[in-house]
């Protein structure tokens, strides 16, 4: 099912027959949720004059990532980037995207997503997975820091090689926070009474997502950068990305691939 190799100078796991990469994502301990250090950043970015519009919607909604609490996340396989409309057409060979005319552009679900989660052999990543993959390591805004994201943080689109290794954080994984991309966990305002390990939390109505910068692109000036960072989250309305996670293989492959 799996085959590891070298990807962009990194190890990976390619998926055999749909040719996936994926990035092994080490375990570990780490803060969850929108800090007031990554608070205070934001009010520097306003006070600096780095921002096009009011910021009382987002500080109002910062409830809805906190309180910061740690959590421990066991090791993973997660996707390097969200699943094109060509990786898509593999599990659902009549998909259309209405999004991108190219095969390498990232796919964006709407009433085929749930054909496609039934159809996928991995599982959606939790909210603690994906933002301990977005962070990889850091508790800055993004894995870059502090200052304000721009928009050549923006990746929607993989045919370009050197571009997406590029963009890569440490983990090696690229385009965190373009895409908005569903989560297993149902959304839940705020993190208050959530699991201290990275199970996802269960129940009826829609899933939580995380990133959607380059949804909105080209940005309109009401500050979408906002999306991009790790801890943002929201409610899943309309179309959504989709970046797989699954179990780490066991380590009987034969020797390392480069590509």
């Amino acid at each position: 099912m799996w085959i590891e190799e070298v990807v962009a100078g990194r190890p990976a796991w390619r998926h055999i027959g749909s040719g996936v990469v994926f990035r092994a994502v080490p375990g570990g301990t780490f803060r969850m949720g929108l800090s007031e250090a990554e608070l205070e950043a934001v009010r520097a970015i306003e006070r600096s004059g780095g921002v096009e519009d009011t910021l009382e919607p987002f500080f109002a909604s910062a409830g809805n990532a906190r309180p910061v609490r740690e959590v421990r996340v066991e090791p993973f396989l997660m996707a390097r980037h969200p699943l094109t409309v060509a990786q898509v057409r593999h599990w659902l060979p009549g998909y259309d995207d209405d999004y991108t005319d190219a095969d390498s552009g990232t796919a964006r679900l709407e009433g085929d997503l749930d054909d496609l989660l039934e159809a996928l052999p991995f599982r959606l990543p939790s909210e603690a997975e994906w933002e301990y993959a977005a962070r990889a390591g850091t508790s800055t805004l993004t894995f870059r820091g502090d200052g304000k994201p721009a928009e050549d943080q923006l990746l929607d689109d993989f045919a370009d090689e050197q571009r997406t290794a590029t963009a890569e954080n440490a983990l090696g994984l690229a385009g965190m926070g373009s895409a908005n991309e569903i989560c297993a966990d149902v959304w839940v305002p705020g993190f208050a009474g959530a699991p201290m390990d990275a199970r996802p939390r269960t129940g009826d109505g829609p899933r939580a997502v995380r990133g959607g910068a380059a949804d909105l692109y080209p940005w309109q000036g009401c500050d979408e950068w906002l999306l991009l960072l790790a801890a943002t989250r929201y409610e899943h309305t309309q179309f959504t990305a989709v970046r797989p996670v699954a179990p780490l293989p066991p380590r009987e492959t034969s020797g390392l691939r480069s590509a």
